[in-house]
């Protein structure tokens, strides 16, 4: 059994590893509030946007715009991923990862030559274990994110697509479904395809254009990229922060459940200890009499 002094710095520790936990929680909340008022107001204008390219895309050929145009050959695949810069937040970043690696694997099959630009820590780091191609990793820019690092990641894949360095283009990030659920996602970038149109029974919404839908997309086209790896990244942000919240309170309840399985230990072996020191006590003073 073990000593009372070991027993009580066990508690010690764990309770100001609970004080750390908690802290961690309620940074992760504070942070969350702002991160989910953002990604909440612009997913709207992200899906407006995705689905009036999508409907100019459907109306003119696909060598109207070189991101528009399928590659004949396809032989280099690109995939952004988006993960977070820090760790303890659970299986979060892992999955995304996953998701990432399962798209790698099937472009590979295909006898394609995969490369990543990855967007936080985590993401690079299994990468790099993974023996992938690295074209460019952005590290620490999680936590303060702007427009700007959309529009630097996409310029690259923009430029390289355009230039037939590149066949085609992925976005994997963590989708920030609610508070409990941030599943990994993976969205096609390039080339942009019109989205799958399901059939309604209701009348159809036709948009008239002004001016021709060429030149429309030939200036909305490299914002669209812009616009969807920006969802990307305040997505996996607001993810990120939800996951930390709910990894951090099992660490909290779990510290909780520890101290008191140590408490209980702590008495045990302090009950312990008395009956042996009485027990000493009445055996001496029993001898003493004989």
């Amino acid at each position: 059994m073990p000593s009372l002094k070991d027993v009580k710095m066990k508690i010690v520790g764990v309770g100001k590893t609970k004080q750390i936990t908690r802290a961690m929680n309620m940074v992760a909340s504070a942070k969350l509030r702002g991160a989910q008022a953002r990604i909440e107001r612009f997913r709207p204008y992200a899906a407006k946007y995705r689905e009036v390219v999508g409907d100019l895309a459907a109306k003119v050929d696909g060598a109207t715009h070189p991101l528009l145009a399928s590659h004949p050959e396809k032989t280099r695949c690109g995939i952004v991923l988006v993960t977070s810069d820090r760790g303890l937040c659970g299986g979060f970043n892992a999955n995304i990862i996953a998701e990432a690696f399962r798209i790698a694997a099937a472009k590979k099959d295909e006898g394609m030559k995969v490369s990543f630009i990855c967007v936080g820590k985590k993401g690079r780091d299994a990468v790099r274990r993974a023996g992938y191609e690295i074209i460019e990793s952005f590290n620490d820019r999680m936590g303060s994110l702007d427009f700007s690092l959309a529009v630097e990641v996409a310029s690259r894949f923009i430029a390289d697509y355009c230039e037939n360095r590149l066949d085609e283009a992925w976005l994997v990030y963590g989708e920030f479904a609610s508070m409990s659920h941030q599943p990994p996602r993976s969205l096609g970038l390039l080339p942009v395809r019109p989205p799958h149109v399901e059939e309604k029974s209701g009348p159809q919404c036709e948009y008239v254009y002004e001016p021709d839908e060429a030149r429309l997309l030939e200036a909305l086209l490299p914002k669209y990229v812009n616009v969807q790896i920006y969802r990307g990244l305040l997505d996996t942000s607001a993810s990120e922060h939800a996951a930390r919240m709910a990894a951090m309170d099992n660490a909290t309840r779990n510290c909780n459940e520890l101290i008191n399985s140590l408490t209980l230990l702590y008495n045990k072996t302090r009950q312990a200890s008395i009956t042996s020191e009485l027990i000493d006590i009445v055996g001496g003073a029993e001898a003493i009499k004989g």
